[in-house]
């Protein structure tokens, strides 16, 4: 062997053993690659001595350190295709795993040497004032998660004077709701119907029980291929009968169950036997504007010329890609949000939803131009686990990060956050 070769042989074997260090793995994998070796595997940068073991889990809400301990709780405590409807994603999940990754891709430029001591996350929008300037998205059936279900959500984001977005396959009605809340009423969430006078009639009932926003889902004009629901439902023996509706006449949508009916009750049995073809276009919507007097936000742009459209028609935007779930194009929110904020040029609201899970995510869009960032799958990982307890639990973690958030970039206000703090993270 030539002393070149038994000096390259000492050389790899060095790498090796710093590539099996925790502290020195970085640079091993480094220095291994810029001289054409082997790539090796290396620990987590930065280390994680105490790894998060599923196994583990918490016993009680307030043992949670984040709202990611949750979600494995309710994971054993959801009947299988329930948890399945709501954790899945559309086709490969491109955008479900989109919207996580991309809040990564940007980051916020930090300013020092400000009394951040009484910053302020508060912010008014409809009438109403909240202390956050996040909202809990609209998420149907609840009670499939925990049998308080919206009434849960309601009375633990009332205490906290969080703004609740109410499905309209909710479990419990908008009336009901309200009550429990105890202040500021749900933002009404609106699938319509393809009979015009049934949408009217859920859509009156809204505005009676005082709300005073309403979000209009656009984007669940073609079906839509859920592998991993229609995989958990294989591993759920139970009768579809137990919880879902399956008597004749009975709206069709396999989210409509005994319960989940409330916002229903209302309309005229005989509406359910009158056919309808409405399809969801420009003209649809100039139609529902007719209707209400609540503020309207489209629900599914994702497109900065849809968004010019929301604004030259008078709807606020509501970026959205229904949290991966509806399509899959591997595009992600946050990424949609810059163009759209451009072209919105600060004339109408602009709500948010698809990945935050921690405060300084939902910062990082309200400093992009998010007017209000939904929050959708952690609650109802609190609901499945604890009931009202685990989404009160929820919310104190997230309030407590968007505060420790805004302290740390040196934001006395939601007015300090602009776009001129974001850059792409390196």
């Amino acid at each position: 062997m030539t002393h070149s070769t038994e000096r390259e042989k000492n050389r790899r074997q060095l790498l090796k053993y710093l590539a099996a260090s925790p502290v020195l793995g970085m640079g091993a994998k480094s220095a291994m690659a810029a001289t054409g070796g082997e790539l090796l595997q290396r620990p987590a940068d930065p280390y994680v001595w105490k790894p998060f073991d599923p196994n583990f889990l918490i016993e009680k809400p307030e043992d949670a350190l984040e709202v990611f301990e949750f979600e494995p709780i309710a994971h054993k405590n959801v009947p299988a295709a329930h948890f399945g409807f709501m954790s899945t994603g559309a086709d490969d999940e491109g955008s479900y795993r989109a919207n996580r990754q991309d809040i990564s891709k940007f980051a916020i430029r930090s300013r020092r040497l400000r009394d951040v001591r009484k910053a302020d996350p508060s912010m008014e929008i409809f009438g109403s004032k909240y202390a956050m300037p996040y909202f809990l998205c609209p998420i149907g059936s609840q009670a499939m998660h925990h049998p308080d279900g919206e009434m849960a959500v309601g009375r633990a984001s009332g205490k906290y004077n969080v703004a609740q977005s109410l499905s309209t396959y909710a479990s419990f009605s908008t009336t009901d709701v309200n009550k429990a809340r105890g202040g500021a009423p749900v933002i009404f969430q609106l699938y319509p119907q393809s009979n015009f006078e049934i949408t009217k009639s859920i859509v009156a009932r809204a505005e009676r029980d005082g709300c005073k926003a309403m979000v209009v889902t656009v984007d669940g004009t073609s079906n839509r291929k859920d592998l991993q629901f229609e995989r958990s439902k294989r591993d759920d023996r139970r009768l579809c009968a137990t919880c879902h509706d399956v008597r004749p006449g009975a709206p069709k949508s396999p989210m409509i169950t005994p319960k989940t009916r409330a916002q229903f009750t209302e309309v005229p049995a005989a509406l359910w036997e009158q056919k309808g073809d409405d399809a969801m276009t420009w003209e649809f919507m100039k139609r529902l504007r007719g209707v209400t007097k609540m503020d309207i936000f489209v629900k599914g742009i994702m497109d900065a010329e849809d968004a010019t459209m929301c604004v030259k028609n008078g709807y606020g935007v509501y970026v959205s890609n229904h949290g991966g779930r509806n399509e899959d194009t591997s595009g992600s929110t946050i990424a949609s949000l810059p163009d759209i904020v451009a072209a919105v040029k600060g004339k109408v609201p602009i709500f948010i939803d698809g990945g935050f899970r921690r405060g300084m995510d939902i910062v990082k869009a309200i400093a992009m131009g998010a007017t209000m960032v939904g929050v959708g799958r952690p609650y109802l990982w609190g609901l499945g686990a604890f009931g009202e307890a685990g989404v009160d639990k929820v919310l104190q973690i997230l309030n407590a990060e968007v505060l420790a958030a805004m302290q740390q970039v040196g934001a006395v206000s939601l007015k300090d956050l602009n776009p001129g703090m974001i850059h792409p993270a390196l």
